[in-house]
């Protein structure tokens, strides 16, 4: 493997129904806490002007986060298999970028939850034989992410080894 196809930047977007997935998500997981703030607000017997302010910052803190996390996931999320590895980058506020040689690959799983199979995508998990952990492609058209599995299985089972 050469050391430009390292350093480069993975080729392929994630699906762009990954901003609206992560949109609901997101705001799924706020109405939570909305509702939690919400009833502690209203329980709360003398409710002093301090409490006020924290179910306001409370309510718009996750706002911010449902309106910019999707748009900027979608920018910085990128994958790419190639014939010699699956390269990934993810991230929002930290990003990590995972390299891993085809010859480490041990498993390739896919995933989709109730909530992806409504957007039609899917994740795909790519297990190596490194301290790492694995490596995961989230929010693929699930027809990509079939078709990805499929090719790192090939790809995969044409090496000799038993990638450790």
């Amino acid at each position: 493997m050469s050391i430009e196809a390292v350093l480069r930047e993975p080729a392929n977007r994630v699906s762009p129904r990954a901003v609206p997935f992560w949109r609901l998500s997101a705001a799924l997981g706020a109405l939570v806490l909305w509702i939690a703030a919400g009833v502690a607000f209203f329980l709360w017997p003398d409710r002093p002007w301090w409490g006020a302010l924290g179910v306001i910052v409370l309510a718009l803190l996750p706002l911010v986060y449902i309106v910019v996390m999707p748009t900027l996931r979608f920018r910085i999320h990128r994958w790419e298999v190639t014939e010699t590895a699956v390269f990934t980058r993810s991230g929002w506020l930290s990003r990590e970028q995972r390299i891993a040689p085809l010859s480490r690959v041990q498993t390739v799983d896919s995933h989709q939850g109730a909530l992806m199979r409504l957007f039609g995508l899917s994740t795909i998990t790519v297990t190596t034989a490194s301290a790492a952990g694995p490596i995961r492609i989230d929010c693929l058209d699930h027809q990509v992410a079939l078709g990805v599995v499929a090719e790192l299985t090939r790809i995969t089972g044409a090496s000799e080894g038993d990638a450790t």
